[in-house]
């Protein structure tokens, strides 16, 4: 079974969507690097994956609440969604501020 998993999941890195952002204007766009990161997580290289795309850590926990939360309602869970929704966002783009001044040619 484990070689099967590792196989799929090779496999998978050769039919990832290229960014659109990055091959049309040279630039990262505020979402590259979550494909990877995302792999790295099924991989279980929890490291590589932050370092790839840090926003992943919150994003996950935002999009399963979200897709719970239509089959189980939570108490505040309208406070709760925002919160997790206004935290995703504050990372996304702080993630990409720091990516965007960092950059090294």
């Amino acid at each position: 079974m484990k070689f099967q998993l590792t196989t799929f999941l090779l496999g998978i890195e050769d039919y990832m969507l290229p960014c659109l952002n990055k091959q049309l204007f040279g630039i990262d766009c505020p979402g590259c690097g979550m494909q990877r990161s995302l792999l790295y997580l099924i991989k279980g290289e929890f490291t590589e994956a932050f370092h790839m795309y840090p926003p992943i850590f919150i994003l996950i926990p935002f999009v399963l609440f979200t897709i719970l939360n239509q089959f189980l309602k939570f108490k505040y869970s309208n406070i709760i969604q925002l919160s997790l929704g206004i935290a995703t966002g504050a990372t996304i783009i702080a993630n990409y501020i720091i990516k965007m001044t960092h950059i090294t040619h």
